[in-house]
């Protein structure tokens, strides 16, 4: 039982703090783009068959390997069930470790940068 009453006190000030340093860090001078409607990578007001920036569909692959990461690691908590869970350590840290790799050498080629 304490250690429910552990994790829930923990999560529950981790989650306060992170919503404070949210509420009080971001800048709150919206430019011109973030006023507009759409924020997709091209300006909604021009032609309809001008071609996508193949950068807006390598951020937009990014995201979605990341967010599948986060799926793929959310039931690490219920692998300390398991007999071996350094095992489950181990592989989570391989995927993380991969992952991160593949991030720096896309940073390094300058994938990430959305201004040519």
């Amino acid at each position: 039982m304490a250690l429910i009453t552990t994790m829930v006190l923990i999560t529950s000030i981790l989650s306060l703090v992170l919503a404070t340093v949210s509420f009080w860090l971001p800048q709150m001078t919206p430019d011109h783009e973030k006023l507009s409607p759409y924020e997709c990578g091209f300006d909604p007001l021009g032609s309809a068959r001008l071609p996508f920036s193949l950068r807006f569909f390598l951020i937009a692959i990014l995201f979605l390997l990341f967010d599948l990461e986060i799926a793929l690691l959310l039931p690490l908590p219920w692998g300390d069930q398991l007999p071996s869970p350094l095992t489950t350590f181990l592989w989570a840290s391989i995927i993380l470790t991969l992952l991160t790799l593949g991030l720096i050498y896309e940073w390094l080629q300058g994938g990430l940068e959305w201004a040519e």
